[in-house]
Formats: C-alpha cells, structure tokens, sequence
C-alpha cells in the first residue's frame, strides 16, 4: 500500500483530477461469536490494522467510475440511473450496491469517481467485503453531507445493500466491527438491541500475540452454503416457536434440543446457544484481566463450528490443530467458514515457532499478527 502522497497521485493518474479526500475501513476478525449475529446473538469482534482505502471526487453526470489498485479490470463506469440488484458484476457490485442503497434510502448521492487500494486479504474471511462497503459509504456520505446517519446506521446500510443487491444473506456484525471498533478495543455487540461495548484488549500488555492465518482456501458469503446455514436456523426458531435462536436459555437448552425434529436443526440451535455462551465467558475473562484464559473458549467455538454448525475446513482444521500441538493457548476458525482464516492466541515468546509450525504443517497459509485496530476514519 503506498503512501496518503502516492495513493493522491494514482487517483489523479487515473482519472485526470485531484480527489476531494480519502477515507479507510478495516477487515475484521471475529474473537468470538460466530454465525450468532442473524440469529440476534452476541459477537465480540475487533478490527484489524489492514485496511480497504478510497479516494473520492463526486461527479456531476450520473456516472459511477471504480478503480482498484487490486483489480486488473481497468476503470468501470456505471451509470447511477441503471443500477439494480443483479445487474452488476465482480468486486464493483459491493460499491455499486452502497450508493443504490443510498439513493433508495432516499439521499441525494450523485456519481463519483472512486479509486481503491487494500491490505485485507481478499476471500480470506477477514471482511473484505465489508471493509469496501463501508469505505465507500463513509466517503459517499461525508462528501454529500448526510446527517443524522450514526456508524451503527451505516453499518446496517451496508448489511442491507450486500443482502438485497448482492444477494448474500450476511448479518450486521462485519459492517459493524468496520464501521465502530476503537483502537486497542474488542467490540461486544448485542445484535438484538444493537448495542456495543468497547471493551479494552491489550494481548501485548499481558505478554500474548495473536496471529491470523489466511489459508487460501477461498469462500463467498453468496454462495448457497451460508444461507442453507442461516434458513436452517431459521427453521429451528419457527419449530421452537421463538422469535430467534437467541431466545433459547443455555440452561433450557437439552430441552430444546429435544424438541426439534431433525438431528441437522439439532446441530445448528447447539452452536448458535453454545456460542453466545462463549461470547459471555470471554467477556467475563477480558473484563477480569485473565486474557490468558480465553484460549479454550476460543478453541470451543472452533470445535463446536467444525463438528456442530459444520463450516470449517481440512486446511482450517490443520491449521487449528498443528498451532495447538506447537502449544498455542487456543486456536479456531474465524469467520463465515467453508475457507478463510484462523486466529491463534499464543504466548508472545511463542510466535515464531507456532508460526514456522504452521507454516510447515500448510505451506500455501500466509500469516500475520495482528491486534485491535482503529475503524473507519477519514485519512485526509
């Protein structure tokens, strides 16, 4: 990624002006809380210092123009009037989709020309997606003065857009952690009332590190998988006659279990009741300064996404498994699954090792540490 400089004048090599400013939204790793937020659930993720950037100039003509450094698709121009779901291809349809959004929503958003670089691993299940979203909207919206829209508003614009115009059922909880997380800060999200907490996670000051693994092994959240997940949990709601997976007590839950027809609903109301455990356990350990401690949980939720919800993958699986025996403090899968990446909590001593056994065990990972990181924010 180059410089604020250089990242000027590639906007204006491209299209032959200068942008009125740039704005960042990180990628995201989820600590805890997998596949809870469409089922009301709790998360608790935190951004990550790798970031989807935008230079923006609005225009004048009803033309949308996208550019990636990333991309080797040259300039696409779109026309606003035309846009509609389903009609846009590519990496240009999350953007796309954005201003729609916008306009459907009832803003003035005219064109603009758009030019984008990133550091969040594409595919990797670090938030890609979501980091462009709300890059986009944040620019889109500071540069035409829309007011009244909090964070949390447009992290759900962007939910919205990617559920209706792209056409991948997603819950709130990438955009959100894009859009609200704080630098050095977890976010606990309560999807239900949509309310958060900072919650202070400094794994340097208590001796650990945490490294992300991109295995490579690519996923969409567009594809039928995720949304036979999500319908299915759905379906166990209906049959338990409750609103949302959430509403199930972890102490009621053999109950429930025990009313639902099918052993695959079965499976699926476990994770989402189990999970939401695990959030409140990992909250209790950060709030009491035993960091240390969340390692299990966080290897739980893996085991439980593998065996229970069924997402994981034999490279995921390795990953988690070799970091563990190498003698990581806790290790699991961390996003949507079917792919993506791994998170390791590791004593900080540890890191090089547990990172060459990695390394070894998958030779085409990547990794890299990471720790809590700032969200969105306008650059210049």
């Amino acid at each position: 990624m180059t410089d604020d400089s250089a990242f000027e004048a590639a906007f204006k090599d491209v299209f032959g002006r200068a942008p009125e400013g740039a704005w960042a939204a990180p990628g995201r790793v989820n600590l805890i809380g997998e596949h809870t937020d469409y089922n009301d659930g709790l998360a608790m993720p935190f951004a990550l210092p790798h970031v989807t950037r935008a230079a923006v100039a609005r225009r004048d003509d009803g033309l949308l123009r996208l550019h990636s450094a990333d991309m080797d698709d040259g300039t696409v121009e779109l026309s606003i009037a035309d846009l509609a779901p389903g009609t846009t291809p590519g990496w240009v349809r999350y953007p796309a989709a954005v201003l729609w959004s916008l306009r459907q929503a009832g803003h003035d958003i005219g064109g603009a020309d758009l030019l984008y670089d990133s550091t969040v691993p594409v595919g990797g299940g670090l938030s890609s997606s979501a980091a462009l979203q709300v890059v986009t909207a944040l620019a889109l919206t500071e540069l035409h003065g829309v007011h009244g829209m909090s964070r949390q508003d447009l992290a759900l614009l962007c939910q919205s857009s990617e559920n209706t115009y792209v056409g991948a059922p997603v819950g709130v909880m990438d955009q959100t952690a894009s859009a609200c997380c704080t630098d050095g800060h977890a976010l606990h999200l309560d999807v239900r009332g949509l309310t958060q907490r900072q919650v202070p996670l400094d794994l340097g000051a208590a001796g650990l590190a945490m490294l992300a693994v991109d295995t490579r092994v690519k996923h969409a959240h567009s594809d039928g998988a995720y949304g036979e997940r999500r319908s299915g949990c759905e379906a166990a709601a209906a049959a338990l006659g409750l609103p949302a997976l959430r509403d199930v007590p972890f102490d009621g839950l053999a109950d429930a279990l025990a009313a639902l027809p099918d052993d695959r609903l079965r499976r699926l109301t476990r994770h989402v009741v189990t999970e939401n455990r695990r959030v409140e356990e990992v909250l209790a350990l950060c709030d009491a300064g035993r960091v240390r401690e969340i390692g299990p949980v966080l290897t739980a939720g893996h085991v439980s996404l593998r065996d229970d919800f069924q997402v994981s993958c034999p490279e995921l699986d390795l990953v988690v498994d070799t970091a563990l025996a190498a003698g990581a403090l806790g290790a699991r899968m961390t996003g949507g699954g079917f792919g993506g990446s791994a998170i390791v909590l590791l004593e900080a001593g540890d890191l090089d090792r547990i990172t060459q056994a990695v390394a070894a065990a998958l030779p085409q990972s990547r990794h890299f540490t990471i720790a809590p990181s700032a969200g969105a924010r306008r650059l210049w």
